[in-house]
């Protein structure tokens, strides 16, 4: 079963259609890569998913039930820098959402250890790297122990250490059996993240697949490239 279904997805703003007919397929406990260029619509397909936008016309579905507003707690989102307050350590954060949540706080250690935060659970957050505060935000979206998690540019600004430490943490996401979803513009980090990905330019999906789908002769960037110029490279 699929954990995501998007078809012929339309998201219009005026005159400039941010989504022109989307189509994805994220296949269930899979880590699937959206790539696609600066303004390809990554951010705003993920939005819509998370409920934070509504399409103009087109059908979602989740786990195999028709796009419902009811079905959100079944997904968890960091779209944007986590908004963390840099005076508060990692368990008082994850208190206060679970708190709004309605959460048991039995499930704080749960998320920190799947992030790997749990030796840092009581520092503040302003002596925290870029990565670690990722890895925060993750933890928030997790509380709510969704199936499908949606990530945008997760990997965007940290350093190498921090870029391993977040492939570490997304890979053991799928290990529990929860569906993770990135972004990124960057086709060499997802190549060694994802094995499915979906390429969007100017809205439209032009490519689903395999990763190794993606390369000619061997060159997954030879590919690539290949494909933004045929589908007239999508920045905009």
């Amino acid at each position: 079963m699929a954990a995501l279904e998007i078809r012929d997805l339309h998201k219009h703003y005026g005159g400039f259609h941010a989504l022109d007919g989307a189509n994805l397929t994220v296949p269930e406990g899979s880590l699937y890569g959206l790539l696609g260029p600066n303004g390809a619509g990554k951010t705003t397909l993920m939005k819509t998913v998370a409920g934070l936008r509504r399409a103009t016309s087109g059908r979602i579905s989740l786990f195999g039930r028709p796009y419902d507003r009811r079905l959100l707690t079944q997904v968890g989102a960091l779209l944007e820098s986590p908004g963390l307050w840099p005076q508060l350590d990692a368990v008082t954060h994850l208190r206060i959402h679970a708190r709004l949540r309605g959460v048991p706080q039995t499930r704080i250690d749960e998320v920190l250890g799947l992030v790997n935060l749990t030796e840092v659970r009581t520092r503040k957050v302003a002596k925290y790297s870029l990565g670690m505060r990722w890895r925060l935000g993750i933890a928030i979206a997790l509380l709510g122990r969704p199936r499908l998690v949606v990530l945008d540019e997760p990997m965007n600004g940290l350093d190498p250490v921090g870029i391993r430490d977040m492939r570490a943490t997304l890979r053991s996401l799928t290990e529990t059996g929860t569906t993770v979803m990135v972004s990124s513009h960057q086709l060499a980090e997802i190549a060694q993240l994802c094995d499915h990905v979906g390429v969007l330019v100017a809205g439209r999906t032009a490519y689903e697949g395999p990763m190794d789908g993606l390369a000619v002769d061997g060159d997954l960037e030879e590919g690539f490239f290949r494909l933004l110029e045929k589908a007239g490279s999508g920045v905009r």
